[in-house]
C-alpha cells in the first residue's frame, strides 16, 4: 500500500485542547452506509407516513447534516471515495461493478481501515463491498480483519424482479454469493432469503462489538438495502401496515437501534463515534419499492441533488453537543482526513480531495470548511460544479425520472439515460429544487464557477470536454 508519512500529522487546532481526557483515547469507529436511501427517507429528514424513532434520537443526540454530498451517485465510485477521501474518478472508479469485474479499488490506495490499522484497531467489514470481487479487490487485502457479506449489489443475480428465475440477460449472472472472509458461506437465492440480509449483517455486527468491546475498533456496516430488490425478515413482514418499504425502513431502525443498545450494554458507548450516511439518492423509477429525494430534483444516477445529497448523522456522546445541525457543504470524501485528524494519523502521501471537518464535531459550525465540490458521473464526465450555495450544471446527457411514471412494487419503470440537460446556474439556498436558471442575472458568479470547472477538468479530467486532466491514478486491474 501507498507509504503514509510518518510525521505529516494534522495536529489537533486550538478547539480541540489535547489536555481534555475525553480526546485522549482512540475511540472505536461504527461508519454505517445505506444503499440507494434518500434526503427524504428518515423522519428526522422529513418521511412523513412512517417513523424512524432510532435514528431520529442517535440524530438528536448527536450531529445532523442538511447539505451533505456522496461522492458520486453510483454504488462502486461512492463507496470507493468513502473509504479513500479521494473523488472515486481520481483513482479511475466510475459506475457499477458487475460480478467478475477485471477492474476494482487499487492495492496501491490506502482505504480508512488501513489508516486505523497505523493505531491496531481492529476492523470489520459486514454487508456490500462493491469494489471489486476478484480477492485482490476484497476486503482483506483493503485493511479489514474479516468480512461477511456480498460482494456487490443485491440484485446482480439471476433472478426477475418477481422472485422467478430470469429469462434475460441476467440468467447468465452468476448465483447471489454470501462471502465468510474469503470463502461463500451461504448463496443467496429467494427474495426470501435476501429479507434475512439487514438482520444477518446486524447479528455479526453485534458479535463483532462484543467480542472486540476493549477496542478499538472499526465497524464498517454496509447495508444491501433500500437497494432493489428490498425484502425483510419474518418479524418485520407487514410491520407498519404501511407497505414493503416502510417494513424495510422499521428494520432499518431496529439495526441501528440494537447498534446503539450493545454498545451500552458493553459499556462504550461514550468511546464509539457512529457515523450515518447513504451511497447516494433514490432509485426513483421503482415506485414504491424507491425512498424519497426529499424534494430535491431527481435520483440515483443523476447530478442533480437528488442523487447527492444524503441523510448525514454522528453521533458522539459526551463528545459533539447534542441537537447540532450542519448546514454546511460536506461530502463522503471529508471522512477520511476527519478521522485521521481526530486520530493524529498522517495523510496518505498521494492527491486527497477530502478536507477534515473535525471542527463540527465540536460545535463550531458556523465557518465553512469545503467551498467546492465536483459532481462528477458516468465515465469521467465533469456534469456541474458547486461554489457554496450556487451550482452550475453544465449541458450534458444524463438520466431523468421525470418524463414517465414509476414502476411498482418492484418492478422498475422507464429512466431514459439520454435526456438533454442544458446548461443552468442555480442558487441552491433560494432554489434547492433546481429549477429556476439564473445566469443572466449573475455572470460574476457564472465566471467564478466557470473557473472552477476549469481547475477541475485540469486536474481529473472531462469526458464531456475531451480532457483527459492530469491527475487521475490507474485502476486495480487483473488479468
Amino acid at each position: 500500500m501507498l507509504f503514509l508519512l510518518p510525521f505529516l500529522l494534522f495536529i489537533f487546532p486550538f478547539f480541540l485542547p489535547l489536555e481534555n481526557d475525553k480526546w485522549k483515547d482512540n475511540p472505536n469507529i461504527i461508519l454505517i452506509y445505506m444503499d440507494d436511501l434518500g434526503y427524504g427517507d428518515l423522519s428526522c429528514y422529513g418521511a412523513l407516513t412512517y417513523s424512524t424513532p432510532a435514528l431520529d434520537k442517535l440524530a438528536a443526540s448527536g450531529l445532523r447534516f442538511t447539505n451533505f454530498l456522496t461522492a458520486q451517485a453510483v454504488c462502486s465510485a461512492s463507496r470507493a471515495a468513502l473509504l479513500t477521501g479521494c473523488y472515486p474518478n481520481r483513482m479511475g472508479i466510475s459506475g457499477a461493478y458487475f460480478p467478475n469485474s477485471k477492474v476494482g479499488l487499487s492495492q496501491e490506495e490506502v482505504t480508512l481501515a488501513e489508516l486505523v490499522k497505523l493505531k491496531d484497531y481492529k476492523t470489520f467489514a459486514v454487508g456490500k463491498w462493491h469494489l471489486g470481487d476478484h480477492p485482490l479487490f476484497m476486503p482483506l487485502n483493503q485493511g479489514f480483519d474479516s468480512y461477511f457479506g456480498l460482494p456487490y449489489s443485491n440484485d446482480m443475480w439471476p433472478v426477475h424482479y418477481d422472485g422467478s428465475p430470469s429469462a434475460n440477460w441476467k440468467k447468465s449472472i452468476p448465483a447471489l454469493p454470501l462471502i465468510l472472509n474469503k470463502d461463500t458461506f451461504a448463496l443467496v437465492n429467494t427474495l426470501e432469503e435476501q429479507g434475512n440480509l439487514t438482520k444477518l449483517y446486524t447479528e455479526r455486527a453485534v458479535s463483532f462489538l462484543e467480542a472486540n468491546k476493549k477496542g478499538p475498533f472499526f465497524l464498517y456496516l454496509a447495508h444491501s438495502m433500500p437497494h432493489v430488490p428490498i425484502a425483510v425478515s419474518t418479524r418485520f413482514k407487514n410491520h407498519s401496515g404501511k407497505g414493503l418499504f416502510a417494513d424495510l425502513m422499521a428494520e432499518i431502525d431496529w439495526s441501528v437501534d440494537t447498534i446503539v443498545n450493545t454498545l451500552t450494554k458493553l459499556g462504550i458507548s461514550k468511546n464509539t463515534i457512529i457515523i450515518f450516511t447513504s451511497d447516494n439518492g433514490p432509485w426513483l423509477n421503482y415506485g414504491n419499492h424507491a425512498g424519497s429525494a426529499g424534494g430535491f430534483r431527481e435520483g440515483k444516477g443523476t447530478t442533480f441533488e437528488g442523487g447527492h445529497r444524503v441523510p448525514a448523522i454522528i453521533s458522539w456522546p459526551g463528545v459533539i453537543p447534542s441537537g447540532s445541525v450542519c448546514n454546511q457543504l460536506t461530502s463522503t470524501i471529508d471522512i477520511f482526513p476527519t478521522i485521521a485528524e481526530l486520530l493524529q494519523l498522517p495523510l496518505p502521501n498521494v492527491k486527497m480531495d477530502g478536507m477534515s471537518f473535525l471542527p463540527f464535531l465540536n460545535g463550531h459550525l458556523n465557518q465553512p470548511i469545503r467551498r467546492e465540490f465536483y459532481y462528477y458521473y458516468r465515465k469521467n464526465a465533469l456534469e456541474a460544479v458547486r461554489y457554496d450555495h450556487w451550482k452550475l450544471v453544465f449541458k450534458h446527457p444524463g438520466r431523468t425520472y421525470t418524463q414517465h411514471l414509476p414502476g411498482m412494487d418492484g418492478f422498475p419503470g422507464p429512466a431514459p439515460e439520454d435526456f438533454s440537460f442544458p446548461i443552468a446556474l442555480y442558487n441552491l439556498s433560494r432554489d434547492p429544487g433546481e429549477l429556476y436558471d439564473v445566469q443572466l442575472a449573475h455572470p460574476d458568479v457564472l465566471e467564478r464557477l466557470t473557473h472552477i470547472a476549469n481547475k477541475a477538468r485540469a486536474d481529473l479530467g472531462d469526458d464531456l470536454t475531451d480532457n483527459p486532466g492530469i491527475g487521475r491514478r490507474p485502476v486495480g486491474k487483473v488479468d
